[in-house]
This record gives structure tokens, C-alpha cells and sequence, in this order.
């Protein structure tokens, strides 16, 4: 069966029923389910075929959703946030064990992004903070409209259907790790690593 496209309450329902749902972001297209719910995390991981040792991101509205799971905010964090949030910026800090177990992260380091995305912020603001993936099989090329979320991941049981907000730009966002002090780029997208150490400097 093709999964089905949805309107945002359609969304919340789904998300906050278990499901997992494909979203437009500020870079691609992603899937989403509720960080706090387990089982809708592991349905997460077993539609993009993602090993369960590649930790899920966690997208959110704003930095009290962060604090609100007992995370600790440092310094570096807090300066890249103000100069690049709401926007394409993961930032991996260190987090308690049990939340990092919940995404996969063997070594308790999630990475939280919030995106410069009003649809997206009003979802995370009604259903709280969500893992959101790149919506392709894992490895693949990540989707930029609904339309392809469907051609790719649509006919799988886990993806409960797609919120079509038109083509996305397909940059991903970049990833800093600032979880041991030091400063550490995994992946450049759209935020270049001169920049980012430029205001750590």
C-alpha cells in the first residue's frame, strides 16, 4: 500500500499513534518519529534499513526541549546555536546514557539541530522533540519532495505517509561534535568548517 499524504494534524496523530512519517525540512526531505517513544525510534531505523549503530539525529523547536531531556548545553554549543539555529547546523554534544541508547549512540553523543523550517517547528512544537533522518534508504541519496519519499520508502509498512511542502533544497546540514571541548566536523554540508571555527575562535 502507498503511503498516504498527510496534513499536519494528520502528522501529529500519526506520530503520537507510533508512527513514523516522512517531513520536509530546511535542507531534504526526512522521516520522523517521536524521540520518546521506543518502539516508533526502532520502526525508524528498520524503514531506512539503518544499522542500529548509527545514531538518529534529534531535531527540536528550541533549547528548552533540550533541557527538558536532562541534556547539558556547553559553551561551544551555545555559541554555534546563536549564530546558526534555527537552521542547517547538527550539533553532537554529550548527553545521559539512556537518551543515547534511545538513538543508537554507543557512546552517549547525540547531534540536535533546529531547523529553519516554520511547518516543521510547528510539528516539534505539538509533538516535542523527534528523531528525523534523511528519508532514503540508508547510504542512498537523501529525497527532496514528497513525491520521491513516496517513490523510495513508500510501499513499507513502517511510514505511516508524507506532508507535502513542495521541493527542498537537497544541501545537507553539517555536523560539528563538540562533545569532548574539542571542535570535530563529520560532515560538511551547508555550513562550512572555516565558518564554524571562526566563531569557536
Amino acid at each position: 500500500m502507498t503511503a498516504a499524504i498527510l496534513t499536519i494534524d494528520q502528522a501529529v496523530a500519526a506520530l503520537e499513534g507510533g508512527g513514523v512519517v516522512g517531513v520536509p525540512t530546511d535542507t531534504v526531505y526526512g522521516v520522523a518519529a517521536l524521540l520518546r517513544d521506543r518502539e516508533a525510534v526502532d520502526k525508524l531505523f528498520a524503514l531506512k534499513r539503518r544499522p542500529d549503530s548509527t545514531p538518529l539525529p534529534v531535531l527540536v523547536a528550541s533549547l528548552h526541549q533540550i533541557s527538558h531531556l536532562g541534556v547539558m548545553w556547553p559553551e561551544p554549543a551555545r555559541r554555534l546555536g546563536e549564530a546558526f539555529w534555527p537552521g542547517p547546523l547538527t550539533i553532537v554534544v554529550h548527553v545521559p546514557d539512556v537518551l543515547g541508547q534511545r538513538v543508537g549512540s554507543a557512546n552517549a553523543t547525540v547531534g540536535f539541530r533546529m531547523p529553519d523550517d516554520e511547518l516543521l517547528r510547528d510539528l516539534l512544537e505539538r509533538c516535542g522533540p523527534l528523531c528525523v533522518s534523511s528519508a532514503n534508504e540508508h547510504g542512498h541519496t537523501p529525497c527532496t519532495s514528497a513525491a520521491d519519499v513516496v517513490a523510495t520508502l513508500g510501499d513499507r509498512d513502517e511510514l505511516s505517509g508524507v506532508i507535502d511542502d513542495g521541493e527542498r533544497s537537497g544541501v545537507v546540514s553539517t555536523v560539528v561534535d563538540v562533545s569532548t571541548g574539542e571542535c570535530r566536523v563529520p560532515r560538511v554540508g551547508a555550513v562550512s568548517e572555516g565558518v564554524l571555527r571562526a566563531i569557536l575562535n
